[in-house]
C-alpha cells in the first residue's frame, strides 16, 4: 500500500512538473521599419535587403500582410500598442506634444495642428502593470518615447516595469558616418565579432534580460533603435557588401543620399544588423532549456511578437532613405505606406507557416497577451483593441474570429492624424478606403478601393480617387469617420489667422483688446470683428523655462467680450486661446511660429504668473 501511494505521488509530482507554466511573452517593436524593408514581404521587386531571421519567424508562425500601427509616428504608436487604445483617445497623435498650438510657419501655413499630450500619463494602466498582477516580472529594454522626450517624466519603471534600460548601443550618432568603423580590437566599444557586425549594448540589454528571469514568467518590451535616424553602420564589411549588392560605388561623401528607392547602403545595412541581433534572440530562446518547465526549451513557451511603430521613413530633407512601394507614402502620413507595418507572431498553439489578409492593428496587442497570459482585465480598463488569441490559435486566415466586445466583427481601421503636412483623418472599411483632408488647398475627401469583395489587390498605391465617382459611398464613410472620432473626442486643426493668402473669414476675426489678472483668476477682453467667439481654452505650463516645457489645456469661460478661467495651483505661465465659429485660432499673446523657440522654451512669450 506504502509503495503504492508513493508511486502515485511519484506520478503526480512529475504530471505537475511537466504542465506548461505560464508563458513569456517578448513584444519586439521596431523603430521605423517599413512593410517592404522585411525581405518576406516582397510583393513587387524584390528588397535588396536582407532580413533571414525575420524571415524564419514568419515561417514558424503568423504572419500578417494587413497589419496596421495606431499612428503614422512614433511616440502616438507606443502609448497606443501599451495602453491599448487608440490615440485620438488618448490625446497624443503625434510625437513632441505638450505644445501649446502655433503654426508651423505664420505665414505660409493655413492650418494649426491642435493641441495634443507630451505624455502618456501614469493614470493610463497599460500592459507590465496588469501583468504584475498575475506575478509576470517585467521589462523593457530600448527607446521608451512615452513622454514629451525620451528622459522626461514618466519613465519605464514610474509605468510600472520592473526593469528597463535605453542604450542606444551601435546606433547612436557619428559626425562622419565614413569615419571611425567599429574594428576587431578588444579596447574597440564597437567591436566587430566574427560575422563582423558590431557591438550593440541595446540587444545584449534584452538578452541579459531573458538570461537573468528566464527562472520565471516575464514580459519583455523589446523596442529597439534600429532603423531609425542617424542612417549609418559602423560595419564597414557590411556597407561594403551593400554597395557591391546595390551595384553602386562606396560613397566618398558621408552626407546625404539621392539615390531612389531601396539603395541607400547605410540603410540596407541597419535593416540587416537589425535582423542580426533578433535573430540572437530567437536562437537563444531555441538552444535554451526552461528551467520551469523541464525538458523543454524557452522558445516552446514564449510568445513572440515582431513589429513596427509605423511604416518606413521613406527619407528626409536631403535624404533618400528607403521606399514603402507599392504603399504611397512613408511616415508622418496615414496613407498605407505611413501605417501598414509588418507583423510576425509565433508562440504555443500557433500554427507555422501561415500568411493571413486579417487586417491587425497594433491596439490589439494588449488584449492579446492578456489571454495569452490568461491575466485578467481591469473593470474599469477601455481597449480600442480586440484579442487576437482565438484568431491565432483557430484559424488565422479567417477575419470572423476577430469581434468586439458586441460580437460584431471588425473590418475597418481609423487614423487620425491632423499634424505636420498631412493634417488628415483616415478611415478603411473592408476593401474601401476613405481620406479626409483638413487643409483647404486639398480635396476634402478621397476615396481608395484597396481590394475588391473577394480580398483581391485593387489599388494598395492609393493612385485612383473615387470620390467622385462614389459620392454616397465617400459621404456614409466619412459619417462613419466621424462617429469614431465623436466618440473618441478628439481635436482638429484651427484655421491660421495670420496666413498671408485669402481665407474665408481670414478678416473677421477677434482682436484681443486687453488682459488681467486677480489672485488666480485671469481673462482678456476681445472685439468682435464679424466672427462670433465658438469657444476658448487657457494653456497652462506648470515648469516654464524648465527642461521638458509640457503646456496643459483647459476650458476657458466665454462671455459677452470676455474670456476668463482659474489658473490650476502651481502655473507659471499661461496663453489663452480663442476659437471663432470659422475655425480661425486667435491666440494672446501672439506666438509666431515654431521656429521662434529653441527647446520647447513657449514661457518666454506667454503671460508670467509673477
Amino acid at each position: 500500500m506504502k509503495a503504492f501511494l508513493l508511486t502515485s505521488l511519484i506520478l503526480t509530482c512529475s504530471l505537475f512538473a511537466n504542465e506548461r507554466p505560464k508563458p513569456n511573452v517578448l513584444l519586439i517593436l521596431t523603430d521605423d521599419l517599413g512593410w517592404q524593408d522585411v525581405k518576406c514581404y516582397d510583393i513587387d521587386e524584390p528588397s535588396p535587403y536582407e532580413t533571414p531571421n525575420l524571415d524564419r519567424l514568419a515561417t514558424e508562425g503568423v504572419m500578417f500582410w494587413q497589419a496596421y500601427s495606431p499612428a503614422p509616428t512614433c511616440a502616438p504608436s507606443r502609448g497606443a500598442i501599451l495602453a491599448g487604445q487608440h490615440p485620438a483617445r488618448l490625446k497624443r497623435p503625434h510625437v513632441v506634444g505638450g505644445a501649446p498650438p502655433i503654426p508651423n510657419h505664420e505665414k505660409a501655413w493655413s492650418m494649426i495642428a491642435p493641441w495634443y499630450r507630451g505624455r502618456l500619463p501614469i493614470s493610463n494602466t497599460i500592459i507590465p502593470e496588469v501583468l504584475k498582477t498575475n506575478g509576470y516580472y517585467t521589462g523593457h529594454v530600448g527607446k521608451w518615447h512615452i513622454a514629451i522626450d525620451h528622459h522626461a517624466y514618466p519613465q519605464p519603471k514610474d509605468h510600472g516595469f520592473d526593469f528597463t534600460r535605453s542604450s542606444r548601443g551601435a546606433t547612436g550618432g557619428r559626425k562622419n558616418r565614413l569615419e571611425g568603423f567599429a574594428t576587431h580590437a578588444k579596447d574597440d566599444p564597437f567591436r566587430l565579432d566574427e560575422n563582423n557586425f558590431p557591438f550593440h549594448q541595446n540587444n545584449v540589454d534584452a538578452l541579459n534580460f531573458i538570461k537573468d528571469n528566464k527562472d520565471k514568467p516575464f514580459f519583455l518590451y523589446y523596442a529597439t533603435w534600429l532603423v531609425h535616424t542617424p542612417i549609418h553602420t559602423r560595419s564597414l564589411p557590411l556597407l561594403e557588401k551593400y554597395c557591391k549588392k546595390l551595384g553602386i560605388e562606396f560613397p566618398k561623401d558621408p552626407k546625404g543620399w539621392d539615390l531612389p528607392g531601396q539603395q541607400n547602403p547605410y540603410y540596407a545595412a541597419m535593416i540587416e544588423m537589425l535582423d542580426y541581433y533578433v535573430g540572437q534572440i530567437f536562437t537563444y530562446l531555441k538552444e535554451t532549456d526552461d528551467p520551469r518547465w523541464p525538458g523543454h526549451k524557452l522558445i516552446e513557451n514564449t510568445y513572440i511578437i515582431f513589429t513596427s511603430d509605423n511604416g518606413g521613413m521613406e527619407g528626409h530633407p536631403g535624404e533618400v532613405i528607403t521606399d514603402n512601394y507599392p504603399l504611397d507614402k512613408g511616415k508622418i502620413n496615414a496613407q498605407e505606406g505611413g501605417t501598414r507595418v509588418p507583423l510576425l507572431i509565433s508562440g504555443p498553439k500557433i500554427p507555422a507557416d501561415v500568411q493571413t489578409d486579417v487586417i491587425a492593428n497594433g491596439m490589439d496587442l494588449f488584449p492579446t497577451i492578456l489571454s495569452w497570459t490568461e491575466t485578467a482585465k481591469p473593470a474599469n480598463l477601455h481597449f480600442d483593441g480586440i484579442d487576437l488569441s482565438t484568431l491565432l490559435t483557430k484559424d488565422p486566415t479567417e477575419p470572423a474570429l476577430v469581434t468586439d466586445a458586441n460580437g460584431e466583427v471588425r473590418n475597418s481601421v481609423m487614423h487620425h492624424f491632423p499634424n505636420s503636412a498631412s493634417m488628415h483623418s483616415t478611415f478603411r472599411l473592408d476593401g474601401w478606403k476613405i481620406i479626409r483632408n483638413y487643409q483647404p488647398n486639398k480635396p476634402p475627401l478621397e476615396l481608395y478601393q484597396l481590394y475588391d469583395k473577394k480580398g483581391e489587390r485593387v489599388d494598395i498605391e492609393e493612385s485612383k480617387n473615387l470620390a467622385t465617382r462614389f459620392p454616397e459611398r465617400a459621404q456614409e464613410m466619412n459619417r462613419l469617420l466621424q462617429e469614431r472620432l465623436d466618440e473618441m473626442d478628439a481635436d482638429y486643426p484651427y484655421k491660421n489667422p495670420y496666413f498671408k493668402n485669402p481665407l474665408p473669414g481670414i478678416k473677421n476675426t477677434p482682436i484681443v483688446k486687453s488682459e488681467g489678472r486677480k489672485g488666480r483668476k485671469v481673462w482678456v477682453e476681445y472685439k468682435t470683428r464679424g466672427n462670433k467667439i465658438d469657444k476658448a481654452y487657457l494653456m497652462y505650463t506648470t515648469n516654464g523655462g524648465q527642461g521638458s516645457e509640457e503646456w496643459n489645456r483647459m476650458d476657458a469661460t466665454v462671455g459677452d467680450g470676455k474670456v476668463f478661467a482659474e489658473l490650476p495651483e502651481g502655473s507659471t505661465h499661461y496663453i489663452f486661446n480663442l476659437v471663432d465659429d470659422k475655425n480661425f485660432l486667435v491666440s494672446y499673446p501672439r506666438m509666431g511660429q515654431v521656429g521662434d523657440f529653441k527647446r520647447g522654451n513657449y514661457s518666454t512669450k506667454a503671460l508670467p504668473v509673477k
